[in-house]
C-alpha cells in the first residue's frame, strides 16, 4: 500500500504523501478495513488534490495518501457504493470543487441549499409530509427537517443544513497570527476540544513544547466541558419525556461545573483558557480543592437524580426501543463520538491514539449498548462518571508539577510543506483539525471537521418507524450540532 503512516499531533512532510489513483485507493481500502476521517481537497494551480486520512483505532495510526484530479478531470467513480460512510465526505468534495462521485446514491448539498433542494419524496393517498424549520420554537440553529409520514409513522425524515455560511476555514488561513479566538469559537459548546485541537495542530507545525502542567490542565477543562453538556442533555431528555424533576435538577447541576470552570478562566464555557503554547490561567492548590468539592456534591446528585429515572417505568418505556440505530448501521455510516459508542461502536480517539496522560488512567469499561434513546441515555451517565474520575486523577497528577509553568511563548513559524492531522474527543466525538503548510511554512490548507459531520445521518435513521412526536426526544439524545456542520 502506498500511504503515509502517521500518529495524531504527529507532522510529516506533506511533499512525501504519495500520489495514487482512485482505483488504487479503493483497492487498498477494501483489504484496509479502516474508517475515514479525512476527505478533502486543495487547489494546485489549475488541478485539485484529494486528501484522504484513513483511522485505524485498534493501534493508533493514521493512514494518509492522495490523488491528483487535473483540469480536465471532473468525475470518478463514487467511494460511497462499497463504503457507505464516505457519503457525506464526497458530497462535501463535490459541492466544493465541482468533481462529480458518479453512482453517488444521494448526491445532494451539504451546505449550498440556495436552489431548489431535491427532497426525497413518497406518493400514496395515506402519506403527508411534515416540515419543521428552518426557523424553530426554540432558541436553536436553522436547520430544516422534512419528514414523510404515514398517520404518525415516521418512513424518512430528511434533513437540510447549510444556512450559516460562516467560512471559518477560510478565516484560519487569513490569521496573520495564532488565532485560538476563533478556534473557540467554531462550535460554542466543544470550545475546549475545538481550541485544544487547534492549538496542539500549531504547536507541532511550530516545535513548540508546552509543560505538562498546561497538559494536564487542559484535560481537566476538557473533562469538565464533558460532564457539563453531558448533564445538560440528561436534563433536556428529561423535559422531552415530560420529567420535569429531572430536567430541573439536571439543569441546576450543569451551572455547578460551568460555574467552578468560570472561577478558573472567567468564563463559563472555557474562553480564554488555552492558548498556543499552553493555558492562560492556573489550577492551583485551593482551585483544585473547590474542582474536587464541587464534583463530590455534582457526583451524589447526578447518582439520585439518573437512579431514580433509570428505574421509573414511565421514563424508561418512553426511552427504550425509541430511535434505535444498530451497530450495523452506524458502523455503516461512519458514526463517531458518544452516538457511535451508544450502537455498540467502540472508538474514542483518548484512549485509541496514545494520549499518554488518558493511557495510564484505567478507567475504559465496557459498556452494553442497545443503540436506543435509553441507550444513549446512559452512555451520558456512564461518561460523566468516567470524566469525573478522570479529573480527579488528573488533579493529583497536577501535584507533580507544581514547579512548571503554565505558558511557553510559542515558535513564530510553522514548518514548511507539512501536513498534521490533531484530532480530540469532545463530547459529541472526535473533533479533526487538519492543517497544511506551503515552502514559507504558510498555512495553504485548514481542514475541520465536527463528530455532527459523520452523526447527522444516525439522526434521521433513528426517527424511521417511529412516531413523528418523538422525533423531539431523538434528537436532544443525540443533541447534534448546526454550526458544527455549516462551516
Amino acid at each position: 500500500m502506498n500511504w503515509i503512516i502517521t500518529e495524531n499531533n504527529k507532522k510529516i512532510n506533506a511533499l512525501d504523501i504519495p500520489t495514487i489513483s482512485i482505483e488504487d485507493i479503493k483497492a487498498d481500502l477494501e483489504k484496509m478495513k479502516m474508517r475515514v476521517v479525512g476527505f478533502f481537497g486543495k487547489k494546485e494551480f489549475d488541478n485539485i488534490r484529494l486528501y484522504i486520512v484513513m483511522a485505524d483505532d485498534k493501534v493508533g495510526k493514521l493512514y494518509v495518501t492522495s490523488t491528483l484530479f487535473y483540469q480536465n478531470m471532473k468525475s470518478y467513480e463514487s467511494f460511497t457504493q462499497k463504503f457507505p460512510a464516505f457519503h457525506i465526505f464526497e458530497r462535501e468534495f463535490y459541492e466544493e470543487f465541482g468533481i462529480e462521485p458518479l453512482n453517488h446514491p444521494w448526491l445532494k448539498p451539504v451546505r449550498n441549499n440556495q436552489d431548489k433542494y431535491p427532497f426525497f419524496e413518497m406518493k400514496g393517498e395515506d402519506v403527508h409530509q411534515v416540515a419543521v424549520g428552518p426557523i424553530h420554537a426554540g432558541v436553536i440553529e436553522p436547520g430544516h427537517f422534512r419528514f414523510m409520514c404515514q398517520g404518525e409513522k415516521v418512513y424518512d425524515l430528511e434533513i437540510m443544513l447549510g444556512y450559516q455560511h460562516r467560512g471559518v476555514e477560510e478565516l484560519f488561513l487569513n490569521s496573520k497570527r495564532y488565532n485560538n479566538r476563533l478556534a473557540e469559537s467554531v462550535c460554542g459548546d466543544s470550545v475546549i476540544a475545538y481550541n485544544l485541537a487547534y492549538s496542539q495542530a500549531m504547536e507541532e507545525l511550530s516545535n513548540s513544547a508546552v509543560s505538562s502542567k498546561a497538559q494536564i490542565i487542559r484535560r481537566i477543562a476538557l473533562e469538565m466541558e464533558r460532564i457539563a453538556i453531558h448533564i445538560g442533555d440528561l436534563g433536556a431528555i428529561s423535559g422531552d419525556i415530560a420529567y420535569l424533576m429531572g430536567a430541573s435538577i439536571f439543569g441546576i447541576t450543569r451551572t455547578l461545573v460551568i460555574n467552578t470552570m468560570l472561577e478558573i478562566s472567567g468564563s463559563r464555557f472555557g474562553r480564554g483558557l488555552i492558548n498556543v503554547g499552553g493555558v492562560n490561567f492556573d489550577i492551583d492548590e485551593k482551585m483544585a480543592e473547590k474542582i474536587l468539592n464541587m464534583l463530590e456534591g455534582v457526583e451524589k446528585t447526578v447518582d439520585r437524580t439518573s437512579k431514580v429515572m433509570l428505574s421509573k417505568p414511565s421514563c424508561i418505556s418512553r426511552m427504550e426501543r425509541t430511535g434505535v440505530v444498530s451497530t450495523e448501521t452506524a458502523k455503516s455510516l461512519g458514526a463517531v463520538g458518544m452516538a457511535a459508542r451508544s450502537s455498540g461502536v467502540d472508538i474514542d480517539t483518548r484512549f485509541d491514539f496514545n494520549d499518554k496522560w488518558y493511557a495510564a488512567l484505567d478507567v475504559r469499561s465496557p459498556f452494553k449498548a442497545t443503540g436506543d434513546v435509553h441507550s444513549r441515555f446512559r452512555l451520558r451517565y456512564k461518561e460523566i462518571k468516567q470524566s469525573m474520575q478522570i479529573v480527579r486523577k488528573l488533579l493529583a497528577k497536577l501535584k507533580e508539577y507544581k514547579a512548571e509553568p503554565i505558558k511557553v511563548t510559542p515558535n513564530d513559524v510553522l514548518a514548511s510543506n507539512s501536513m498534521v492531522i490533531s484530532m480530540t474527543e469532545a463530547w459529541r466525538g472526535e473533533v479533526v483539525h487538519i492543517a497544511l503548510t506551503g515552502a514559507n511554512g504558510e498555512l495553504l490548507r485548514y481542514k475541520m471537521k465536527d463528530p455532527s459531520f459523520n452523526n447527522w445521518y444516525m439522526l434521521a435513521m433513528a426517527v424511521r418507524n417511529n412516531g413523528v412526536s418523538d422525533f423531539p426526544l431523538c434528537n436532544k439524545s443525540f443533541n447534534l450540532s448546526y454550526c458544527g456542520n455549516d462551516l
